[in-house]
């Protein structure tokens, strides 16, 4: 049932440094829901029991591709990307022409890291799970790079390891095959094969992208402890309290 719905997984099951587990049914990441059938939202709803949804998409993708909600959910918008300078992570950037796609991935997590939208909504995610934990869900269009972060930021505060973080990020490339070739081939039509090459490489993550990510944390903060403290200004019990929560 759950492969029905794009790129979803559970973030539960990894191991944290203490040798402790991330819980099960409560953390869950996925792409857009948009175009849900009954099956699926009863999938989310009644079967994982969803509480909450958060959805990092701009207002043009949330327009085009609005989610389909039950009535009792609670709905957070967070525009990750409102300040980017190029949003590479939607395909509409891509398609305009620019074929620096790698590059622009690259620069995308660098803002992904750095930009105020970015460190203010992931703040305003992270406190979130803190202050009122319920089983949610949380996603962007593709559910990989905005959505990717998020869940490396919800691991390094369990303290589980980059192996395993990368591991869950590039469960992405698989997870997205379908629903990739049926996207390049709605647009063949449309596009030159450069162009369709260029958006087959912006609906792939790669190690290097999130790579990216961790130098910028590195070379302006540190390390992920005073990231969580000084860039997304997060209480200093932030992670003692993940980890009471989240860990079994």
């Amino acid at each position: 049932m759950s492969s029905e719905i794009t790129n979803w997984r559970s973030l539960g099951g990894y191991v944290s440094a203490n040798g402790q587990k991330v819980k099960d049914d409560l953390l869950f990441r996925c792409g857009q829901l948009y175009d849900l059938n009954a099956e699926q939202i009863d999938f989310l709803q009644k079967q994982k029991k969803i509480k909450r949804v958060f959805d990092f998409r701009g207002p043009k993708e949330r327009e085009e591709f609005p989610d389909d909600l039950w009535e009792d959910v609670d709905y957070v918008i967070l525009d990750v990307l409102a300040d980017a300078k190029i949003n590479q992570a939607s395909v509409d950037e891509v398609v305009s022409g620019n074929s620096k796609v790698d590059d622009n991935m690259l620069q995308t997590y660098e803002e992904l890291a750095l930009t105020k939208s970015a460190t203010e909504s992931y703040h305003q995610f992270l406190l979130t799970l803190v202050d009122d934990p319920v089983p949610m869900a949380f996603h962007c269009f593709a559910g990989k790079d905005r959505t990717g972060v998020g869940a490396a930021l919800i691991f390094k505060a369990l303290d589980v390891s980059d192996e395993q973080i990368f591991e869950d990020y590039l469960k992405t490339n698989p997870a997205r095959k379908v629903a990739n070739e049926e996207m390049l081939a709605s647009l063949r039509d449309q596009l030159t094969p450069d162009e369709l090459k260029e958006v087959e490489v912006a609906l792939k993550v790669r190690s290097g992208y999130l790579e990216r990510y961790f130098e910028m944390v590195k070379k302006n903060f540190g390390d992920f402890d005073h990231y969580f403290t000084e860039g997304l200004k997060l209480p200093e019990n932030f992670k003692s309290e993940m980890q009471r929560l989240y860990l079994v």
